[in-house]
């Protein structure tokens, strides 16, 4: 009795490091920026024709060129990794419009995600790797969406009835930034492209910047 005593203390003090250790982790997971970890290859789009034409990777020193051995379907552009690092989101043209499609970075497991008869173009995915954002052409405009991988729950974030394009969420995954349009108080046709942010849900949009030119591209870090 008194060794299983002397031995409680201890029993007690490992189980609660391994508790810290979980929730340290659990917090981590949390806090992770879009890329965590350290730098790995560049996915990019080839378009020469021929064998040149398609999605790539390639080391940064520029050695270990590979195509990813898609089922092609035509066009293929845009690549954006997903924050693991397993899988990549692009652009794919199956025949009427450009579309949304995931993979392995090494080929293989092709998953159309979007169906629309639309343009889709710059897809991202969300820092928990469960959705993607993207910029969809309409005959009118262009919005923002955010659908899941699996190509579910698909949810209009913008109604401007603007041209809203190259979104990016921030690391926590709350919100998204994007290029909007204001419209010219000269000239109601024209539009002066600024950076806003929105919820990723929608709602509480922000235009954040307002230049005499041009603001686009936008990219939402993380702290160091």
């Amino acid at each position: 009795m008194a060794s299983r005593t002397l031995y409680l203390p201890v029993i007690i003090a490992a189980a609660m490091a391994v508790a810290c250790a979980v929730a340290l982790s659990a917090l981590s997971e949390k806090a992770e920026a879009t890329f965590p970890g350290k730098n790995g290859r560049i996915a990019y789009s080839g378009f020469g024709g021929g064998t040149d034409t398609g999605i790539y990777t390639i080391n940064p020193d520029g050695s270990g060129k590979t195509r990813i051995p898609a089922p092609r379907v035509s066009g293929e552009a845009e690549p954006s990794y997903s924050p693991d690092g397993k899988r990549i989101v692009y652009l794919g043209y199956d025949g009427n419009d450009y579309e949304i499609y995931t993979i392995k970075v090494g080929g293989g497991d092709k998953t159309r995600v979007t169906n629309s008869t639309s343009d889709e173009a710059t897809p991202s995915y969300s820092p928990d790797g469960k959705r993607i954002v993207y910029a969809s052409y309409g005959r009118n405009d262009t919005e923002i969406y955010t659908i899941s991988v699996e190509g579910e729950g698909k949810k209009k974030v913008t109604n401007n009835v603007r041209d809203e394009e190259d979104p990016s969420y921030s690391p926590n995954g709350k919100k998204i930034a994007y290029e909007c349009f204001k419209v010219l108080a000269t000239d109601n046709e024209k539009f002066d492209p600024q950076i806003c942010t929105i919820k990723a849900g929608g709602g509480d949009k922000t235009q954040i910047t307002d230049t005499a030119g041009y603001a686009s591209d936008p990219s939402w870090g993380s702290r160091p």
